[in-house]
């Protein structure tokens, strides 16, 4: 049975994620995409997502949790 790997990195809050900074995603569907954060919404249940826009114009979204701020 494969262990799950786990890291000491604390989730990202919304004083960590702002609009506008560089981020990288380091988990989830998007994994390895890097670019800027655009938007911040808190859902109902607290969850964080942001909206990234890539280099390219790409946008997509993902939980604040899942990126790591540059």
């Amino acid at each position: 049975m494969a262990r799950k790997e786990t890291t000491n990195k604390a989730p990202n809050t919304p004083a960590s994620v702002k609009d506008g900074a560089k981020c990288k995603v380091i988990g989830g569907t998007h994994k390895g995409k890097s670019g800027i954060v655009r938007d911040i919404n808190t859902s109902k249940t607290g969850q964080i997502t942001i909206t990234v826009v890539q280099a390219d114009g790409v946008r997509f979204k993902t939980l604040a949790r899942n990126v790591a701020v540059d």
